[in-house]
């Protein structure tokens, strides 16, 4: 049993739609993380859920490790072939299946991105509203449990996602969850291949939620005197049940960089940026309450625009956080974490991070999605200067373990990945122990993302 064994019947069964091109495979071997390359010893590129039924069951019988792959956009490594064996490219099942706009949801296959997806739904008054920033594929996102900029009004993918069909292990097909909006029958399949990382089934469809275009939409910046103060508001208006859509922190460094890359031409200070969804009045109120609230805790030059441009233009800035944080050090890596914790401690995380970072000496800026108590730090490092990799990994190790001291979580929104299995522990305890139980009674040889979220040795 072996890899050549499996990529060699893949070949006879499946023709071109396998690769073992170098650049194909180099293609594969990277994503966004920081993590070294890995490269697959093959691609593959099915076309329908029968075709990764039958990849699947080739590879099982070889004990051939199998790696999903949306479009590698991905933090934490999820999709890396860190033990070689077959890299699975879901792009070429990219359709939209069913919209229901009666009943507001959607059935697609894993491939289609996001923006696809809202690009097909235009001239239907319905939105997908998961928005991680990058253009990434449902699939991916559903397997990683994403998360995003309007996870505040809208919800993460667990909550968007309402069926999905899956091919677990030995290539049998499943289906878990439906259209209805609620069910009380059987054990919950659905939750637990989402945020899976592709370490138990490979998702081939998905059901997902949509949401009506609002009549009305109003962008907005406030700078802020203090980090606390940024906090502070945002607390305030989550209590007072304004309905915000998107609420983003970002502090001084992080200004700087989108700044120089968006040409905002904001004020050197912490600011939030916020999103108002609802009618023409609704969100003129939403806005007006919230300059209320900043006004109280130090905000400076609340400023608020219903302009689709400068609306984009701002979120475009936003989204390319990553990005601008390398340009500001060409040739630079960059880790990004992704941290939660309640609100109520998010001041207090915010302010150990950045004292964390000076106190090493490193450069990072601070970014979050500050509704729901989730921040990320961008931290450049240059890869030839292995003290500087040293670093960045013991701040994101000390960022995990205060989170969790917090009452928070590692990561957010990015998931475990390759990354940080490591303090899997420290959060679940035994939980872990349940976790690798389910993990080898599902997938016995061990095959589907090998090396990823659990450490089952």
């Amino acid at each position: 049993m072996t890899i050549e064994n499996a990529i060699a019947t893949l070949r006879d069964r499946f023709g071109d739609q396998l690769s073992t091109a170098q650049v194909i495979r180099e293609h594969h071997g990277h994503d966004e993380s920081w993590h070294p390359d890995a490269l697959p010893d093959a691609v593959i590129f099915p076309e329908t859920t029968e075709q990764v039924s039958e990849i699947v069951k080739i590879c099982a019988a070889e004990s051939c490790p199998i790696t999903p792959w949306g479009v590698g956009t991905s933090l934490e490594g999820h999709a890396l072939a860190v033990q070689g064996g077959i890299s699975l490219d879901l792009g070429r099942m990219n359709k939209v299946l069913e919209v229901h706009q009666d009943d507001m949801d959607a059935v697609v296959q894993p491939g289609i991105t996001r923006e696809e997806l809202n690009a097909y739904l235009r001239d239907t008054g319905l939105f997908f509203s998961v928005d991680p920033g990058a253009n990434a594929t449902l699939g991916g996102m559903a397997a990683t449990r994403a998360s995003g900029t309007n996870a505040v009004r809208y919800g993460t993918m667990r909550e968007n996602v309402m069926a999905l069909e899956a091919v677990l292990p030995d290539g049998r097909v499943i289906r878990a969850g439906s259209r209805a909006r609620k069910s009380s029958t059987g054990y919950d399949l659905k939750g637990l291949l989402v945020g899976s990382e592709g370490t138990l089934g490979i998702i081939t469809e998905l059901t997902v939620r949509l949401w009506g275009q609002p009549e009305a939409v109003s962008a907005a910046t406030c700078a802020f005197e203090t980090i606390e103060g940024a906090v502070n508001a945002v607390i305030q208006t989550i209590q007072m049940g304004v309905p915000v859509a998107r609420i983003e922190f970002l502090d001084r460094r992080s200004i700087s960089a989108v700044n120089d890359w968006g040409k905002l031409g904001l004020p050197d200070q912490p600011h939030l940026f916020l999103e108002f969804h609802g009618s023409e009045s609704g969100v003129k109120e939403q806005a007006e309450v919230f300059g209320e609230i900043a006004a109280d805790h130090g905000g400076l030059g609340f400023k608020w625009t219903s302009n689709a441009e400068e609306r984009a233009n701002l979120w475009k800035a936003r989204h390319n956080f990553f990005y601008a944080m390398r340009a500001q050090r060409p040739g630079a890596k960059g880790i990004s974490t992704d941290v939660c914790v309640p609100i109520s401690r998010l001041a207090e995380m915010l302010l150990g991070a950045r004292a964390d970072m000076e106190a090493l000496g490193m450069d990072g800026a601070i970014v979050g999605h500050v509704g729901d108590g989730n921040f990320h730090a961008g931290l450049s490092f240059d890869p030839d200067r292995p003290e500087e990799l040293k670093k960045v990994k013991q701040l994101a190790g000390t960022w995990c373990e205060r989170a969790i001291a917090l009452g928070g979580t590692m990561s957010g929104e990015h998931g475990i990945g390759a990354g940080k299995t490591p303090w899997m522990r420290a959060e679940h305890g035994a939980a872990v122990d349940l976790m690798v139980e389910i993990k080898r009674m599902i997938d016995p040889k061990g095959i589907f993302n090998p090396g990823k979220m659990l450490d089952v040795n």
